[in-house]
C-alpha cells in the first residue's frame, strides 16, 4: 500500500507534507504497513517522479491524500498510469485555532477530485466519511487493503476447469466473457485430460508417498477409508503439478472439476477430501465444474485471508430439531448449507472423517460396500460468523453478486456430509426476492468470518453494478408483492 499526498500550488506545500507525516506516524502506531511517497504532487512533473518511486517499490494498491484541495489534473494522471486500485480520502481540518494558514480545504477538493475520475474513466475507491483525522484515514487504509487484496487476486487470477460440468447441473452455466471483463484468464480442460494427468504420475512414488502420509496426519482417527489414500494422494500429486505448470502470465489460480459420475468409474474414488486440502492451501477448488463458485471463493478467500468452502444452500431445517440461539434469524430464515466433503478440515468441528459418498452410493453401488465412492471429508461446520457469496456471470453475460452475513448455527444438522446449519437475519425473503428471482445457482462461497463490507466495495470496485443483501422487514425489494 503506497499512500501519497497532494498540494495545490495556492496552498503550502508543508500543510501537506505536515498531515501525510501524521498519518504514517498513525499507521506505524497500529501497525499498518504503509509505504510513504517522498514526492507530494503538484504538478505533472510531480506525477512523473511519483510514478518512477512507487514503481520501484513495488506498490500494487494506492492511498492518495488529499492534504490540502489537491491538484485534481497531476494526481488522477498518476492514479491512471499507476493502474492499480486506489483510495480518495482526504485530511479534515484539526483546530479552530489555526483557520487561515492552516486551513486544507480538502473537504471541498474531494469533489473535484471525483469528478476528474470520471473523466479520465478511472474508478476510485472512495470511504463513506473519506474526509478525516489521521486515526480514521489509518481506518479506511486498513479497509482498503483488505479491498484491494480481493480486487488485485481478481486481476491476477486464472480459472483451471476440468468439465464438462454434470448433466442437468445448468447452475454450472459459467458464460467466460464476464470473466474476461474482470480480468481473469480461464483455461478449459476434459475429464480425459485429468485422466491422463492423474496416471502420469503414478511413478512418482516418494511425493505420492509423503502425501498420503500427511494425508494420515490430518485424518488421524478419522481415517475410516485408509486404502484409499494412496489414489487420493496421486490425485493431489497430479493437480498441483498441472496448476503449477500452467499459471502461465497469472500469480494465483483456482479449479472448478468434474467429480462426478463418470469420475468414479474412471478413478475408483470421489475427490472431495482432495478438493478440501487444496482449498486450505488457498487453491479454491469447486465442485461441478463451477466456475464462478471457485472466483466466488477465492475473493470470500482475499478478503477474509482464511479458507474458505462452496455449499449448496441445501435443505430447510425441521421445526423439531432443537436450536437453543438463532443469532437473529427466525426459524423461517434457517437453511442447512452441505456438500459432500470439500470443506477443510480447519473449518470443520473436531472428529471430522473420511467417508463415502451416501448420494452416489446409492446410484453407483446399491446394496455394497463403499469402494469407488469414498474419499469425502464429512463433519459438522464450526459454528461462528460466516459471510455468504457468489458472483455471478447470467445467461446474457452480465455480472451480479450477493452478500450475506450470518452465523452457522451451533446445533446438530443430524444429517450426512459436511454440513452445517445457518441463520441469516432476513434470509427466507432474500431466497425467495433475489436468489430465485434473479435465477442464482444453488451453490455459494462460504467465507469463515464476516466479510461484508470488504467484498461490497471490491465487487463494486470491480465493476459489478448489481450487488445484493437482505433487506430488513418493512423494506421491499424491487419485485416483492407490497400486498402479501
Amino acid at each position: 500500500m503506497g499512500i501519497v499526498a497532494v498540494s495545490r500550488d495556492c496552498f503550502p506545500i508543508e500543510l501537506s507534507r505536515a498531515r501525510l507525516d501524521r498519518v504514517v506516524k498513525a499507521c506505524a502506531k497500529r501497525k499498518v504497513e504503509v509505504i510513504p511517497c517522498s514526492v507530494v504532487i503538484e504538478s505533472e512533473a510531480d506525477t512523473v517522479k511519483a510514478l518512477v518511486e512507487m514503481r520501484a517499490a513495488g506498490v500494487n494498491a494506492l492511498t492518495i491524500y488529499l492534504g490540502n484541495f489537491g491538484p485534481e489534473a497531476p494526481y488522477t494522471i498518476f492514479a491512471k498510469e499507476m493502474g492499480v486500485p486506489f483510495m480518495l480520502c482526504a485530511a479534515a481540518e484539526e483546530s479552530a485555532k489555526d483557520l487561515i494558514n492552516g486551513r486544507g480545504d480538502a473537504f471541498c477538493g474531494m469533489l473535484n477530485a471525483s469528478l476528474n475520475c470520471a473523466l479520465r474513466n478511472i474508478t476510485p475507491f472512495i470511504p463513506a466519511v473519506p474526509v478525516g483525522l489521521p486515526d480514521a484515514i489509518v481506518n479506511h487504509i486498513v479497509h482498503f487493503t483488505r479491498v484491494a487484496r480481493v480486487v488485485n487476486g481478481i486481476r491476477n487470477l486464472k480459472v483451471f476447469a476440468f468439465g464438462p460440468r454434470p448433466q442437468d447441473f445448468f447452475a454450472c452455466n459459467a458464460p467466460i466473457k464476464p470473466m474476461y471483463n474482470l480480468g481473469i484468464e480461464v483455461m478449459e480442460n476434459s475429464e480425459l485430460d485429468l485422466l491422463q494427468l492423474y496416471q502420469g504420475t503414478a511413478k512418482r512414488t516418494k511425493e505420492i508417498d509423503a502425501i498420503a502420509k500427511d494425508m494420515a496426519k490430518e485424518l488421524g482417527k478419522g481415517n475410516c477409508f485408509a486404502g484409499k489414500l494412496r489414489e487420493l494422494a496421486q490425485f493431489e500429486l497430479a493437480l498441483l503439478t498441472f496448476f503449477e505448470a500452467n499459471l502461465g502470465s497469472r500469480q494465483f489460480g483456482v479449479m472448478a472439476n468434474k467429480c462426478w459420475p463418470a469420475f468414479e468409474s474412471a478413478f475408483r474414488f470421489v475427490p472431495c477430501f482432495v478438493n478440501s486440502r487444496l482449498s486450505t492451501r488457498g487453491i479454491p477448488v469447486a465442485c461441478e465444474v463451477d466456475m464462478y463458485g471457485a472466483v466466488s471463493q477465492y475473493m470470500a478467500q482475499c478478503a477474509t485471508l482464511l479458507p474458505t468452502t462452496i455449499l449448496d444452500i441445501n435443505n430447510t431445517v425441521p421445526a423439531d430439531l432443537p436450536i437453543k440461539n438463532l443469532q437473529g434469524a427466525t426459524r423461517a430464515d434457517l437453511f442447512m448449507g452441505f456438500h459432500c466433503g470439500n470443506t477443510p478440515s480447519c473449518c470443520l468441528c473436531s472428529g471430522c472423517s473420511m467417508k463415502y459418498q451416501l448420494i452416489m452410493h446409492r446410484l453407483m453401488e446399491p446394496g455394497r460396500e463403499p469402494d469407488i465412492t469414498a474419499g469425502t471429508l464429512e463433519g459438522r461446520l464450526r459454528p461462528g460468523p460466516i459471510t455468504f457469496f457468489r458472483v455471478q456471470g447470467t445467461a446474457d453475460c452480465r455480472l451480479q453478486s450477493y452478500i450475506a452475513e450470518g452465523n452457522i448455527l451451533d446445533a446438530d444438522p443430524r444429517s450426512f456430509g459436511g454440513i452445517g446449519i445457518f441463520g441469516i437475519p432476513n434470509f427466507a425473503r432474500f431466497y425467495r426476492q433475489v436468489l430465485l428471482e434473479k435465477h442464482y445457482p444453488h451453490h455459494g462461497a462460504v467465507a469463515f468470518d464476516t466479510a461484508g463490507e470488504v467484498l461490497f466495495d471490491a465487487a463494486k470496485l470491480l465493476g459489478i453494478a448489481d450487488v445484493a443483501a437482505p433487506k430488513p422487514a418493512g423494506e421491499l425489494y424491487p419485485n416483492e408483492n407490497p400486498f402479501a
